[in-house]
């Protein structure tokens, strides 16, 4: 899978639980800073990665997710 379509599902899953147009997830999103993502909706959003890509995320590696870059290289390093 390439990163282009790794970074898609993820745009898919942030649009639908962030519930933030399309167009404003790139690459650099930061969950924290630009999503005002808490603890909860963090856990919640590494459970959707996981069910998407069928990939046990451990509560140290979704600590390190804070871009959706850093979801996007963490996909692919699974893979």
């Amino acid at each position: 899978m390439s990163d282009e379509e790794i970074f898609e599902k993820i745009k898919k899953v942030i649009v639908e639980q962030f519930e933030v147009e399309p167009a404003k997830v790139t690459p650099e999103l930061n969950f924290k800073n630009d999503l005002d993502a808490d603890s909860i909706s963090l856990l919640e959003f590494s459970l959707e990665l996981e069910s998407e890509f069928g990939k046990e995320i451990s509560d140290d590696d979704a600590a390190k997710i804070l871009t959706v870059q850093d979801a996007v290289n963490f996909i692919k390093a699974q893979n």
